[in-house]
């Protein structure tokens, strides 16, 4: 499954940095997601985009995850040669990350 399955998201920047939240559809998801959307596997996914650290903050009174990925837009909007300088297509990037089926860890 796919997380865009479960959860919608929204990014933003801050010169160099992007901002991707996480945003789940059911709050009952919001623990399977915080167990399977990890700094580690954002890091992962975006390898060779982003060049610093990842960082997860939890806000579970609105069921998101919010990441803060350094040095992940090419030195910033005003620098950058990309395409998507601001990182909006980032966040539909995290959506793709694929999930374990719901329930299929606790049957194992």
């Amino acid at each position: 499954m796919k997380l865009r399955d479960l959860a919608h998201s929204r990014t933003g920047d801050k010169g160099n940095t992007s901002n991707i939240s996480v945003i789940a559809f059911d709050p009952a998801n919001y623990a399977f997601l915080r167990e399977h959307v990890t700094p580690e596997r954002v890091k992962a996914l975006f390898a060779g985009i982003v060049h610093g650290e990842v960082t997860r903050y939890e806000l579970p009174n609105i069921a998101a995850l919010n990441f803060v990925l350094t040095n992940a837009l090419g030195g910033g909007v005003t620098r950058s040669l990309a395409l998507d300088a601001h990182g909006k297509s980032l966040s539909s990037a995290l959506l793709e990350l694929e999930l374990p089926e719901q329930g299929a860890a606790e049957s194992i």
